[in-house]
């Protein structure tokens, strides 16, 4: 009797069983919050915690899906994230500070690149900053962060601005294909680009460590507007960012790292070794990156005396503490 109920009763809790596992399978997947991000050239080592963060699922388990597109410059990039067509951009600090200056509505979030990591590279002849006098040296923008580094480097040895030609180009690649043509006397370089110029014959000219050791080197700004009104997407972005920052850091993760980049940028296996070997050495990536008043001072002051900034050169006036405080709240 029990076993004829129980034959009866089994299709109906096989067809509930049904039900149940249709509903879980047609119900609908956590919404991912996407967040589209702009970066000066395509690939560039710079942005390895955003590929290990990509690669290891950090932004997947986070709830971001990193729209990621690259721009020929920074001032591009800005340009973009101000008019609201990017939420955020990586890149050198100097564009987001004269956007600020004049009146763009973006801030910065945090400090990326603690460090230059630039080395000026000329000709086989031209081997000393000397020897630039009257030369055509490639920089990547007449406002750019580059040309701030270099003439940090130029100006103690004596050299001043007018005594040499620049021209520009906004990535690292194509000052390095233009130094190759030979269309340039000297040019600035990122790795593995400057692990290149070594091989070809290049003339280490100086590195930009060796004379700029109080300036960050790239950060990266947020449209206000779109930042204040998606304060948890950015957390979350934050904190996928973080921990691919950590994982870079810790030694045990050399070789994934390397192999990493290879893949990303297509670069030959020496130079992305010797790339992530000079990168940990200088700790180019911030450990956290808070944006304050004291980070931001120097680039500020250098703007200044360059003439770029019509108000003192105080640094509260490009701080957002509301909008740094994301970047502080993801880090703890």
């Amino acid at each position: 009797m029990n076993e004829k109920r129980a034959s009866k009763r089994l299709p109906a809790i096989l067809l509930t069983v049904g039900f149940a596992a249709c509903a879980l399978v047609a119900a609908p997947q956590a919404h991912a919050a996407t967040i589209t991000l702009v970066t000066t050239g395509a690939n560039n080592p710079n942005e390895w915690p955003i590929f290990i963060a990509r690669k290891k699922n950090f932004f997947m388990e986070a709830g971001v899906d990193l729209v990621n597109v690259s721009a020929p410059s920074t001032s591009n990039a800005v340009q973009q994230v101000a008019a609201g067509s990017a939420d955020m951009e990586s890149g050198g600090i100097t564009d987001p500070i004269r956007a600020i200056e004049n009146g763009a509505g973006i801030s910065i979030i945090r400090i990326h690149a603690q460090v230059p990591s630039f080395t000026v590279w000329g000709k086989p002849g031209v081997k000393t900053i000397s020897d630039l006098r009257g030369k055509i040296v490639m920089l990547g923008g007449a406002k750019d962060i580059t040309r701030v580094y270099f003439e940090r480097m130029v100006r103690p040895a004596g050299l001043k601005a007018g005594e040499y030609d620049m021209v520009y180009a906004g990535t690292t690649p194509s000052r390095f294909a233009a130094l190759q043509a030979g269309a340039v006397d000297a040019t600035i370089l990122l790795p593995p680009f400057s692990f290149r110029a070594e091989k070809a014959g290049f003339s280490l000219i100086g590195r930009i460590g060796d004379y700029v050791k109080d300036m960050p080197f790239t950060a990266y700004a947020v449209n206000t507007r779109w930042a204040k009104a998606n304060r948890v997407t950015l957390v979350s972005f934050f904190k996928a960012y973080q921990r691919g920052v950590d994982w870079f850091r810790d030694p045990a993760n050399r070789q994934e790292a390397i192999e990493l980049l290879i893949n990303e940028a297509k670069v030959d296996p020496a130079d992305a070794a010797a790339t992530y070997d000079f990168f940990s050495s200088i700790e180019i990536f911030a450990p956290k990156g808070i944006v304050t008043k004291e980070s931001l001072a120097s680039v500020v002051k250098a703007l200044a005396d360059d003439g770029d900034l019509k108000a003192p050169a105080d640094p509260a006036r490009f701080l957002d503490p509301d909008v740094a405080a994301i970047n502080v709240e993801a880090t703890r």
